[in-house]
């Protein structure tokens, strides 16, 4: 089923990963209550690391809910979906074996793909997510990251999304990884990147499929 021909409102099953109260707050109201998360905002939440306050529209977190239920399903587990359809064949299953050992050193370790559900978000801001093959360090009693590992994936955003959006890039560009309490799929790495105004082609160009991402026949 694609995901997008899921009905508005489909009857909430019971939820396939922990609902925050934030989540049970939001399945409260309609689309027309919901404010969407606008540049200001976004760089409010992010800046504070407050990250457990995004959300997504009602109807598209009810969608995702049946969709996760559905696809665990089938699938047994979100990381063989992802394995199957989503990322690098040549990467194979977890353990993964990197090239490098510094996260988002080497193309072949991580992709680049639009997030298939993203928060709901102002128009005009698109929502990315970098799968990696390669650890990013986490400190083991809060589940944030190390100030080594989030230097790291800066220095990563700002080469490969703000310096490509111009002299004024930076502005346009947020990214962050939840903790490990809040990520529905633990199991494989990544980050979200936020890139406003960027555009179709420049989408595109991103998340190209990569020929070293290819098993060669």
């Amino acid at each position: 089923m694609n995901m997008g021909d899921l009905p508005i409102k489909a009857p909430l099953v019971e939820a396939p990963f922990p609902l925050t109260e934030v989540d049970k707050w939001v399945l409260s109201l309609t689309d027309d209550e919901f404010y969407c998360h606008d540049w200001e905002d976004l760089k409010k939440i992010i800046g504070e690391n407050n990250l457990s306050v995004l959300k997504r529209k009602p109807s598209d977190l009810r969608r995702y809910i049946t969709w996760t239920s559905d696809t665990k399903a089938r699938y047994g587990s979100m990381t063989n979906y992802l394995l199957i359809h989503r990322l690098p064949k040549v990467w194979g299953s977890p353990p993964f074996t990197p090239s490098s050992s510094v996260p988002f050193d080497d193309e072949s370790d991580y992709c680049i793909l639009i997030n298939d559900w993203p928060y709901g978000l102002a128009p005009g801001i698109t929502h990315i997510v970098v799968w990696s093959r390669t650890i990013i360090d986490t400190d083991l009693d809060t589940g944030d990251m190390t100030p080594e590992s989030r230097q790291v994936v800066s220095d990563f955003v700002k080469k490969s999304f703000a310096d490509k959006l111009g002299p004024e890039g930076e502005a346009k560009v947020l990214w962050f990884k939840n903790w490990v309490a809040l990520q529905s799929v633990r199991s494989l790495e990544h980050i979200h990147v936020l890139v406003k105004d960027a555009s179709k082609e420049l989408l595109e160009r991103w998340t190209k499929e990569l020929d070293i991402h290819k098993i060669e026949n």
